[in-house]
């Protein structure tokens, strides 16, 4: 694997008034990289992907993601990552294919590459027949699918992925990771957030958040070394107890 760091913190903080939801965290990811950073609801995850997404202004701390400073190079930054929130990644009352040609658009792909790009992506998804529906009507799992070429369709260097397999059946969450892994073979550096701790072993490392610190990081294996135990579930009950 490539070495080339593609996202680093270091103190990165987040308060909102009294309340510290992340707290000095500090951690690297390879370029090519498939990142596990778990934890609890409310643990910081979301807030901390956030930050590193140019969303959210950090309290303190410094942070670069694809050589993009997050204080000071947020637009450079937004242009090279993909990003597919928990709750917000489609648009409901358009097409799949409307979707693709819509955030073509925003992430600056030339119109002509566009059309047949979206086609492309469509039938390699199965959802050619399906490409003039309105995304309301798909079921779930086709839309996390969607979700996440919508979210890779400008071919980013870095993808984050906040809860992407949230409320999906196992058979969808086996495809999707299908999708991940492919991503990641092609050299995309993947940050996953994630409360399922299965989806642990699928990652090169994790990291797992307590009360807005990193209390552990390192491959799921050597965790579960470390911790004497032969799950990450078990990993996970261990440090958040």
């Amino acid at each position: 694997m490539n070495h080339e760091v593609a996202i680093r913190a270091e103190g990165l903080t987040r308060k909102f008034g009294a309340f510290t939801a992340v707290d000095h965290i500090s951690f690297s990811v390879e370029k090519g990289e498939i990142f596990g950073f778990l934890g609890a609801n409310g643990a910081g995850k979301t807030t901390a992907i956030k930050m590193l997404c140019g969303l959210l202004q950090p309290s303190g701390g410094k942070a670069s993601v694809g050589g993009f400073d997050i204080f000071r190079q947020t637009g450079q930054l937004r242009r090279n990552i993909g990003y597919m929130s928990q709750r917000f990644s489609l648009y409901e009352d358009l097409s799949p294919y409307e979707n693709l040609r819509f955030y073509g658009g925003i992430y600056g792909l030339p119109r002509r590459e566009i059309k047949p790009k979206a086609e492309a992506v469509l039938k390699k998804l199965g959802l050619w027949e399906e490409k003039d529906q309105l995304v309301s009507a798909l079921p779930l799992g086709w839309k996390q699918k969607l979700a996440f070429s919508v979210a890779s369709f400008h071919e980013p260097a870095i993808v984050f992925l906040d809860e992407p397999t949230s409320g999906v059946d196992p058979v969808t969450r086996r495809q999707f990771w299908h999708m991940i892994y492919e991503a990641a073979h092609q050299g995309t550096t993947i940050f996953i957030t994630t409360h399922y701790m299965e989806e642990a072993e699928y990652c090169k490392r994790v990291s797992i958040m307590v009360s807005g610190r990193i209390q552990a990081l390192d491959t799921p294996g050597k965790l579960k070394e470390q911790y004497q135990v032969s799950s990450m579930d078990e990993v996970f009950l261990k440090l958040t107890r």
